[in-house]
């Protein structure tokens, strides 16, 4: 399926006016349903579904483990469809929207704690960090995508783009899980805003850095320091703000 389209726009340069076809990104309703029954929605970027929806799954522990990710049904068309084998489900997570799409409670992030020895060197942050900028295609095609990465320090290990920036980092979860790649002891890269469900989805699998080129919000500060997350903002060029558990990031 498409992730974009090209659509005609007026463009206006001061007194100028010019016809152009600019690329669009493409949003799609993806519907989950068990047993025929719709159960929830959400809007995405059509590609790397099996993915997003594995990492959707799992992180907020609609099903039990990977198996039962992997036996959902999806079908293409106008919406996408996803059934769920209602035999394998733990039930369905309090959601609620927030700005960007279907989000849980973080109750209980406070309660989670990384245990796990994790470091590597400042410079190997940015490098990898600046990989991780210039794989954003989508986002310089359009402006309208978000993008999440796992990544060992070294080397990108998992990209995914979304419109959703809650997608986007899903996305990169299923991908992970889909291809055997361990989450412990990894850095997950996001270049959005950084708010609390996306430190709670990154607890969720004992992630021990999450490193963003945008800002943190207070709370999510507030559950990295709580929680032992090494938690980074501002992320550009040859700068980054340390906000939480700094011993992790070598000079």
């Amino acid at each position: 399926m498409d992730v974009y389209r090209r659509i005609k726009v007026i463009k206006n340069r001061g007194a100028e006016y010019l016809d152009v076809v600019d690329p669009v990104a493409v949003e799609t309703k993806v519907r989950i349903t068990a047993k025929g029954k719709d159960l929830l929605s959400l809007s995405c970027t059509p590609s790397m579904v099996r993915e997003l929806i594995t990492g959707f799954l799992l992180t907020e522990n609609i099903v039990p483990d990977a198996a039962s990710a992997a036996a959902v049904s999806i079908q293409y068309g106008k919406d996408i469809f996803v059934e769920l084998p209602a035999d394998a489900m733990n039930g369905l997570p309090a959601l609620s929207r927030s700005l960007g799409g279907i989000t849980v409670s973080t109750e209980g992030a406070f309660q989670k704690k990384i245990q796990r020895y994790f470091s590597l060197p400042a410079a190997s942050l940015k490098s990898v960090c600046k990989e991780f900028l210039h794989r954003s295609e989508l986002f310089r095609l359009t402006g309208c995508f978000h993008s999440a990465a796992v990544s060992d320090g070294e080397q990108i290990l998992a990209f995914a783009e979304d419109i959703g920036r809650h997608n986007a980092v899903d996305k990169a979860i299923g991908y992970a899980v889909l291809n055997n790649i361990p989450l412990e002891g990894m850095i997950m890269l996001v270049s959005c805003r950084v708010s609390s469900d996306i430190i709670s989805k990154c607890l969720r699998w004992d992630i021990p850095v999450l490193s963003s080129k945008a800002a943190p919000t207070e709370l999510s500060i507030r559950i990295a320091e709580e929680s032992g997350m090494t938690l980074i903002g501002f992320v550009r060029g040859d700068s980054m703000n340390i906000y939480t558990h700094p011993q992790r990031i070598r000079a």
